[in-house]
């Protein structure tokens, strides 16, 4: 019996345990807890490190050059109709970031009782990361003011920290949100950018019925923004590479017969191409002023910087492929899909460094969706992080085959103030 076939007991009660105890972005106080009481299961006199109050560091030194980051998301979304959802607080474990917790740790126990580290040849350095789900954001905005919090996303933030500075290669893991019959795993997948854009449109109440030439329609003007951007998409490069999907928000609170004066709107911009997006983001903002001073009114525009688009190493997958043909566990590979408009903040460990995400089946229902569950833990809590573990060893050691690349903390801060945070 395998290492990871023993520890699938002590790895499934972890699971049920954070599926029913779920925590929203940089508030997985008992996720954390929880990991930390494993870590020390495994390994007592470890040094763990902390980072973002919940964040969670183990480096496993091997006296190599290079240092292999294995990284874990800690936090749920908000999706109150879960079934395992907290009553309180709506999260729910509705993306499956409770089973990359588990399978880091499983790689750790093979690492750590069969004395393996040697067989690697690279250090390798857990990372157990908050907040990759952006969500809860008012509360996040409200962190920020208070100067407790820089960035949304748990990756942006432990990179302004330097969590990341001593790794050279990052392998991550995400759950695949469709049903397969088959066990199924999925390489060379890359993932959008995101941000999001804020209008405020503006005009001049006045009485609809008695006096509407007096009045500046706020709403008017949002709908003719609206059309704008509906416009736009005719003239898009690489059209099936970008999404933006303006919509209303906020409370309308005008009386039917007052011609309203003021009315918010919000766009995300999903992307591939960096320049690009911000070449659109700066047309938005023309749109909207356009739209504005056609029908007398004004505006004012927000941008909230989201994540950086993944790009998966190729090379590295192509070693995550050698260890699959050489498996007779796992049926499927998924190799050819190319991309999704989906997105992740390990885009920006990808800014940084060689990185990969490996795509795992073993669910059904909508993933993000009140349906979403585990059907296969087997496969997903003892065959898979084997097969991480097998492909994490055929990378350490395969280093020379990796086209490699290293931005600095300070490149990549500059990067995301391009696409509008604040310096």
């Amino acid at each position: 019996m395998s290492s990871f076939q023993k520890y699938y007991p002590r790895m499934r009660e972890l699971a049920d345990y954070l599926l029913n105890n779920p925590e929203l972005g940089y508030k997985e106080y008992k996720t954390s807890e929880a990991i930390e009481e494993a870590i020390h299961e495994i390994t007592p006199m470890v040094k763990v490190e902390h980072f973002c109050n919940t964040g969670i560091k183990v480096v496993f030194n091997n006296h190599q050059t290079k240092t292999i980051g294995i990284i874990a998301e800690l936090d749920s979304l908000y999706q109150p109709g879960h079934r395992n959802a907290d009553s309180e607080t709506g999260a729910a474990q509705a993306c499956g970031h409770y089973t990359q917790v588990t399978i880091a740790l499983a790689i750790m126990n093979e690492l750590v009782k069969n004395k393996r580290i040697g067989d690697f040849g690279a250090n390798l350095a857990f990372i157990f990361t908050p907040a990759e789900e952006f969500v809860d954001l008012e509360w996040r905005k409200k962190q920020k003011a208070e100067g407790k919090i820089t960035y949304f996303g748990g990756k942006q933030e432990a990179i302004k920290l330097g969590v990341f500075d001593d790794v050279d290669y990052c392998v991550s893991v995400h759950a695949i949100g469709e049903d397969f019959e088959r066990r199924t795993i999925e390489i060379n997948c890359d993932l959008a950018g995101f941000n999001f854009q804020y209008f405020d449109f503006f005009g001049k109440a006045s009485h609809a019925a008695f006096a509407p030439e007096e009045g500046v329609n706020a709403q008017s003007i949002a709908t003719l923004f609206t059309t704008a951007l509906a416009f736009k998409r005719q003239q898009l490069k690489n059209p099936n590479q970008i999404r933006f999907n303006p919509v209303m928000i906020g409370d309308n609170t005008e009386s039917i017969n007052v011609i309203p004066d003021h009315v918010s709107m919000g766009t995300d911009i999903r992307y591939f191409d960096v320049e690009y997006a911000q070449q659109l983001m700066k047309q938005f903002n023309q749109a909207a002023e356009g739209c504005s001073l056609a029908l007398g009114g004004n505006f004012k525009s927000e941008t909230q910087v989201g994540y950086l688009p993944l790009r998966s190493n190729r090379d590295m997958n192509a070693l995550v492929k050698n260890v699959f043909l050489r498996n007779d566990k796992i049926s499927e590979l998924i190799e050819n899909r190319g991309y999704t408009m989906a997105a992740g903040d390990i885009g920006d460990v990808s800014y940084l460094m060689p990185t990969i995400q490996i795509g795992y089946g073993g669910w059904n229902g909508t993933i993000h969706g009140s349906d979403f569950k585990l059907v296969d833990p087997i496969f997903v809590l003892d065959i898979f992080p084997e097969f991480v573990f097998n492909s994490i060893l055929e990378i350490s050691n395969n280093l020379n085959k990796i086209r490699f690349y290293h931005r600095t903390r300070q490149e990549y801060l500059e990067q995301l103030n391009k696409m509008g945070a604040e310096k």
